[in-house]
Formats: structure tokens, C-alpha cells, sequence
């Protein structure tokens, strides 16, 4: 064992801490660094809402929505996940209780901002309103249909980035009624309402400008976190396009920022500074990627090599506490390199049991190897340690020994991460090899976890 303490966990699906303060005051307060953002992680909020300008609701509930009163009915950007739907209609009608929702438009596909329509069209159908269209891009389609092909696979990952007790995923959506492929203009109740397509998380991602109201919906090209553009377990992302979608957004001077996730940013010059510090990050990792790959590096080379400012990390929109640059460097190998890493020793590997094997038999086993990684461990060097307990879990599988050191090295590996994508994947490892190590093992494995906050 190598310390005491508790595990790190990342953030469930559905969990959610309290606001205790006004929305906006706690906003100003995390902007100007009063307020810690780790203590107020952007995807942990409660159903806080708040009338950010005159007409304009916003409910902050793990993915966000907005809301826009019209002559109409209200037009909504996005409706949030089906954990949090409930909570923001019981916002949105305690707000505009008298008010049909006339148009929602989602800003993408993932199941955290595009559930709970049906509560609107019940709506409509109690109080005779005419039912609800929604809008979105037309690849959002696409994205459903390969929702449903991958249900299974992405109930695991949501299991291991989430930390649920059990895979879920939803294999039914709500299309929309209307789609569009670069730019959409509508108008509603006298409310001129723009949608443009950007890939960015995703190929299908709309922003949605309100210039009546000088406010942008930026849907998670924003999240008040180092953009999630490298997640190691979903598909393709595009930094490039989504920093040049930045810049066109900072270009038009909005006054009010409503991201996907965390908390509103009021007042034109703080959306310009957020706007503009995350496009310049992605632009960094994009030019030094590109770089080194041009240079003709491996990339492992390259994953070690590029580094984002540090002055851009601590501002507190843009810390590494979901997603981080190092995945973003991995994406942009995957989006410019293909899937080959450059070591001809990975071009038709051994399987890696295989290899495992081969390695623990010239270490004197196994166990030895287990032993080193436990030293390394405590050592502090968890990266290293991380590679020879998976060689030796690897090589023997039902040694009890074996995965009671692979459980408390990912134990410590997750202790030591900020973002939600590591924590969640080391911890997952760390729970696995506990359940196959046995009795007390799991409590070894919390035990240690607090080895890596000191790293």
C-alpha cells in the first residue's frame, strides 16, 4: 500500500452539487479567480436558473439550456440530457409558465443536450398550443443512426468515464423536423435566431447567435474547461474548424456567453477573452502537432514534446479538469496521421499477452514485474508503473497478487489526474483488477489512490 486517503472520482451522469449563491454572482466570482473552478466543476450543476438578460433564461444543469421569450413561444437551445430534462422544464415553466415552446435547436447530438422535448409536446397538447419543432444539423442524423449501431459500446464508456454502476445508453431520439448544412437563419415571434455549422466536439455542432440580444450559445465549443477535443474514447474531433468557429463568434462582440456547460460570461470584453484564449489554444496544439509530424516524429515523440502554454491552463475557463491537451495532440495525429504511431513494432504486433509474457519470463516473472511497479509507484513515477502493472496483470491474470499492485497503481494514477477522461479510466482499471484480486483489495486500492495527489 502506498498511502492513505480516498480515490478520485470523476463526475457521474446525473450527479449534482448545489449552487448556493446566484447564478451570475458565482459566474463573476470563478471569471475573476475568487471562486475556485475545482471546487465548481462544470459538469456537476444542479438545475441553478437565472434571467441573464431581459427574456433570456438559462438553466445550468450538467449540459445547459437557454431559453428565449418571443411573441411566438420561447426558443430553446438545446433541452439538456434525460437525467436533467425534468429539472428544466420545471425552470423553464416556473419562469414562462404561460409560454409554448416554439423551436428547440440542438447544438449537437450527445445525449446530454437533446432529451426532454416530449415534456414541451405534452405541453402543447394540454393547453392546445401548436407542438414544438426542432432544429438542428443535418449530420445529426448520421450521429442517431451510429448511436444505435453502438449502443453497447458506448453504454461502456460512459460506465467507465462516469463511473455509472451499470453501461447505459438510449437507442431512441428525437429527430428534428428541420435540418441545415452551413448556415440557417430563423425568425420567430420577431426574434431573428442564426445557426451555423462548425465541426468542432462534433461534425454535426451548431453555435446559435441572437444578435437582437447581443447573446451566443456556443454550445460545447465552450464548457469552462480545456475543450473536449481529444476525449481517448470517442470519435474524431476538429480543432482547427472549431478554433476558426471561435473567432468568427468573437468577430460579431456578443455581450452574453451562454456555453454547454458551466456558468454564463457577461460582458463583451470577458466573452472575447474566453472566445479568443481557447482558439489560441487549440491553434498551439494544432501548429506544434503539425510540426513535429511534419518533421517526421513518432507519436510517442510527439505526445511528450508538445506542451500547451501554462499561462492559458490556469485561466479558469480553460483548466485541464475534463478533457486535456495531451488527447487533443493524440486526436490530431488520428485526424492528420491515421492510426499507425510510426513504431514498426505496432504495424502487426504480438498479441499482448503475448508480449506480456515474453517480458515477465526475462524479469523473473510476473510478480517481479508487479514488484517494480509497486516501487516505481511509490517512487512517484506513475506513468512507468502504470505500463509494468498492466505487463504484468497481462502475463498473469489470475494471480491475486498480480492485480491487487494493478489496482492500487490505478488507484494512484487516478488520484494524480485533474480531467474527468483520465480519472475515469484509471479508476475503472484500478475497480477491475480489485474485483479480480479479491478480498480487500478495493480497500487497498482507495487506500493508495492518495498516493497520487502529492505527485
Amino acid at each position: 500500500m502506498f498511502s492513505s486517503g480516498g480515490p478520485a472520482r470523476p463526475p457521474r451522469l446525473g450527479q449534482t452539487a448545489p449552487v448556493t449563491e446566484d447564478l451570475l454572482t458565482l459566474a463573476d466570482r470563478l471569471f475573476t479567480g475568487e471562486a475556485d473552478i475545482a471546487e465548481h466543476h462544470p459538469f456537476r450543476a444542479a438545475g441553478a436558473f437565472a434571467e441573464v438578460a431581459d427574456g433570456v433564461g438559462f438553466v445550468a444543469a450538467f449540459a445547459n439550456a437557454a431559453a428565449f421569450g418571443t411573441a411566438e413561444g420561447l426558443v430553446m437551445v438545446d433541452t439538456s440530457s434525460s437525467f436533467h430534462a425534468p429539472v428544466v422544464h420545471e425552470r423553464i415553466r416556473a419562469w414562462r409558465p404561460d409560454d409554448p415552446l416554439h423551436t428547440a435547436v440542438f447544438t449537437h447530438g450527445h445525449v446530454d443536450h437533446c432529451f426532454g422535448v416530449e415534456r414541451y409536446e405534452a405541453d402543447a397538447e394540454a393547453r392546445g398550443w401548436p407542438p414544438p419543432r426542432v432544429v438542428a444539423h443535418e449530420a445529426i442524423t448520421a450521429r442517431f443512426d451510429r448511436y444505435r449501431r453502438t449502443a453497447g459500446y458506448n453504454g461502456l464508456i460512459n460506465q467507465r468515464q462516469f463511473g455509472l454502476p451499470r453501461p447505459w445508453w438510449p437507442t431512441e431520439f428525437r429527430h428534428p423536423d428541420r435540418t441545415y448544412r452551413d448556415r440557417l437563419v430563423l425568425e420567430v415571434g420577431g426574434e431573428r435566431v442564426e445557426c451555423h455549422h462548425a465541426r468542432g466536439e462534433t461534425d454535426d455542432h451548431t453555435w446559435v447567435w441572437v444578435p437582437g440580444r447581443r447573446v451566443l450559445c456556443t454550445g460545447d465549443l465552450i464548457i469552462w474547461a480545456s475543450p473536449n477535443c481529444g476525449n481517448p474514447q470517442k470519435v474524431q474531433r476538429y480543432p482547427d474548424e472549431w478554433a476558426a468557429a471561435l473567432r468568427q463568434m468573437a468577430a460579431l462582440e456578443p455581450e452574453v456567453l451562454l456555453p454547454g456547460h458551466g456558468l454564463p460570461v457577461v460582458g463583451a470584453e470577458r466573452v472575447r477573452t474566453v472566445l479568443l484564449d481557447t482558439a489560441t489554444l487549440l491553434e498551439h496544439l494544432v501548429t506544434e502537432t503539425l510540426a513535429r509530424m511534419n518533421a517526421g516524429a513518432r507519436l510517442d515523440e510527439i505526445v511528450h514534446g508538445v506542451q500547451a502554454p501554462a499561462e492559458l491552463l490556469e485561466r479558469p475557463w480553460l483548466r485541464p479538469i475534463y478533457d486535456e491537451p495531451e488527447f487533443v495532440v493524440r486526436n490530431l495525429w488520428r485526424l492528420f496521421g491515421g492510426w499507425w504511431d510510426g513504431d514498426p513494432a505496432h504495424l502487426k504486433p504480438a498479441p499482448a499477452a503475448a508480449l506480456a509474457a515474453e517480458l515477465a519470463e526475462l524479469a523473473g516473472g510476473a510478480r517481479r514485474l508487479a514488484d517494480r511497479a509497486a516501487e516505481l509507484a511509490a517512487a512517484g513515477d506513475l506513468r512507468l508503473a502504470g505500463h509494468l502493472a498492466e505487463l504484468a496483470a497481462q502475463a498473469a491474470p489470475a494471480d491475486p497478487g498480480v492485480q491487487r499492485v494493478r489496482a492500487e497503481v490505478f488507484a494512484a494514477r487516478a488520484g494524480a489526474e485533474r480531467s474527468t477522461m483520465a480519472i475515469g479510466v484509471f479508476r475503472w482499471a484500478a475497480d477491475e483488477a480489485a474485483r479480480a484480486a479479491g478480498p480487500g483489495a478495493e480497500e487497498a486500492a482507495r487506500a493508495a489512490a492518495d498516493l497520487g495527489e502529492g505527485t
